[in-house]
This record gives structure tokens, sequence and C-alpha cells, in this order.
């Protein structure tokens, strides 16, 4: 089942949209054109990244700095776990999440 989260027309670059799925925080963020959807917290401590920084590919967390590489998921700059990237679903002009 598709729980649809945007259009595609939408999905410009620098785009980012939070949602919640069944209890989960989530973050869609376009980057180098590629959508990407991810938990919307820092597995560091949980901070919300969408209100980290953006510099090219890399979301630099807002409170303790940890920076990501969008594409594939990997810290740049600090032990930590890397991002939970989730797979992303479409349906005619809609994306999401198939549960």
């Amino acid at each position: 089942m598709l729980v649809a989260l945007e259009r595609l027309i939408s999905l410009q670059e620098g785009y980012r949209g939070t949602f919640q799925v069944q209890g989960r925080q989530l973050l869609l963020i376009v980057v180098d054109q590629q959508p990407i959807l991810m938990e919307n917290r820092c597995p560091h401590q949980g901070a919300p990244l969408h209100a980290g920084t953006l510099d090219g590919r890399v979301l630099r967390c807002f409170r303790h700095g940890i920076a990501f590489d969008l594409v594939d998921g990997r810290r740049v700059n600090a032990p930590c776990l890397p991002l939970q990237r989730l797979p992303l679903a479409y349906d005619g002009d809609r994306i999401g999440l198939d549960l």
C-alpha cells in the first residue's frame, strides 16, 4: 500500500518536507535532482534533521554538527551510525512510501 507523501512536480532541488507515517517522523529531501527519504532524526542523539544545513549533498545536524553524505547515508566527519534511508515508491504523479 502506497502512502503518498508529495506530488512529483513539487520535488525541485533543495526541497525538504517532513511527514509522519505510522508514528515515524520522516524527511523527504531532493539532492542532485534525486529524492531521498530518511528518518527525520540524527542517529547520534535524535535531533531533527530537517533543521540541519545542506551543503551540496552533505547534510549537517544542527545540534552537534555531524555531517552525512545523503547519497549513501554515511557520516562524513564523526563516528556515528549511518542515516536510515527508506525506499521510495511512485504512483502516477505521486511519490511516497510503500508499506
